[in-house]
């Protein structure tokens, strides 16, 4: 089955939004074995968005629309569509029994009620977040189509629960499961040629995908049954875990902060972190995780000198001699946010994230980690490959760096360190 996603709004099409559903959308598309052949968007002009709706029922399987099904003005999609698809809008009781709900004690005008007007026989997706239902519904034409809000937080999860199985059921699917193996460390090319193997198999499949400062490789299985595809991904995830090893650091989870907070949590450790180059980011990264209090102590940005060595002791003379970008002040900050704390950890960050500011001794891209324990200390030297990319991903990368660390260390998995700088006695 080949679909095509329409993304609807003059706000995605002049640039002032960034158009996350459609990636969104195309990611579980793929998941589900569904074939994507075209993303366009159009903005909020009703004859270009019939063309492109019409365009998209006579040369695809499948339509998903995204946006234009609120209530203001400019919110067209669902008469268009409806309209290019042979189909009435009728009052659907349930939807307008929500609407009502959610304004309890509210004006509800006219224009939220039209939210509840839906393409007659459709199979409704309840918006379990906002007010706007989506629906699917078969045209005239024979396309299937799935339309969804616009907002990520209410498309999201309407496409999940209830648009994808739609799909799925309406077009007679195979059962499709999708596994994740994320990695840490090692690059896409690199694991391509390792895994070269398994990415020739046609079922299950494996591809690589690139993402900021790491990858990760999924596992596709197609089968009469959601269980006989999972047994099938299970060998494949297990082997490219043996071969990736310590690099890889988890499988179905949603970042590599999630994985160390968890594995913090059921250790029973803390950290805490000091940071310059990277101005929180690592501490950020953390607390964005439910749960991250029981693990995180505290977060300094210390990115002043006077502020290294008074309140996490860096001596001035390390200061002059080696420099803030230093092996030596990155242990320095490590043990002091440890012992100021109190947590188990203590992390330090120091480098050059650019654009301006480096030297040839000390070029852009060039960071210090350094992660303390009661005992020991570690330091990690992050290159300049990637300046290129400028000061965010040299930033993301050194907290990536960070998180990978106290994930090694929590785990005794060694790999702490760069060879020029050994681990030192604390």
């Amino acid at each position: 089955m080949n679909a095509e996603i329409i993304s609807v709004g003059t706000e995605l099409l002049l640039g002032h939004t960034i158009n996350t559903d459609a990636s969104f959308v195309a990611r579980e598309l793929s998941a589900a074995g569904i074939n994507l052949l075209y993303n366009c968007t159009v903005g909020d002009n009703p004859e270009r968005l019939k063309d492109a709706v019409e365009t998209a029922m006579h040369r695809s399987d499948i339509l998903i629309t995204t946006g234009g099904l609120g209530p203001t003005g400019d919110d067209l999609t669902k008469e268009t569509v409806a309209s290019c698809a042979g189909k009435k809008l009728v009052m659907d009781k349930t939807s307008m029994e929500h609407i009502e709900k959610y304004f309890a004690g509210r004006s509800l005008g006219e224009t939220q009620k039209k939210q509840a007007m839906l393409p007659e026989g459709c199979t409704v997706f309840p918006n379990d977040i906002g007010t706007a239902p989506g629906c699917g519904f078969r045209a005239e034409s024979g396309c299937l189509v799935a339309m969804l809000p616009g907002p990520p937080s209410e498309l999201f999860p309407m496409l999940k629960k209830y648009a994808i199985p739609f799909l799925l059921k309406s077009t007679s699917q195979a059962s499709i499961v999708s596994r994740m193996v994320h990695v840490f460390g090692l690059g896409e090319g690199y694991v391509a040629e390792q895994i070269s193997d398994l990415c020739a198999k046609e079922n299950p499949t494996c591809a690589t995908y690139a993402k900021d400062g790491e990858m990760f490789v999924r596992v596709t299985a197609r089968a009469e049954s959601h269980e006989k595809a999972a047994a099938m991904c299970g060998p494949v995830v297990e082997g490219l875990k043996k071969r990736l090893g310590e690099f890889c650091y988890g499988v179905d989870v949603d970042s590599l902060e999630e994985t160390v907070v968890h594995l913090l949590a059921k250790k029973c450790l803390t950290v805490a972190t000091a940071e310059s180059c990277t101005g929180g980011l690592l501490a950020k990264r953390i607390t964005d995780i439910p749960g991250s209090s029981s693990v995180f102590h505290m977060g300094a940005v210390t990115y002043s000198n006077d502020v290294k060595m008074q309140l996490l002791g860096v001596p001035e003379d390390v200061l002059a001699r080696y420099g803030a970008v230093s092996p030596q002040v990155a242990k320095f900050m490590a043990q002091g946010i440890r012992r100021r704390s109190g947590a188990d950890f203590g992390i330090g960050i120091t480098g050059l994230a650019g654009p301006d500011g480096g030297t040839p001794e000390k070029p852009v891209g060039l960071v210090y980690i350094a992660l303390s324990d009661c005992n020991d200390i570690w330091v990690r030297e992050m290159h300049r490959s990637g300046c290129s990319k400028g000061r965010s991903y040299i930033r993301f990368l050194a907290a990536s760096n960070a998180l990978d660390m106290i994930r090694r260390r929590v785990l005794n998995l060694g790999g702490m360190e760069n060879a020029a700088y050994s681990r030192e006695k604390s």
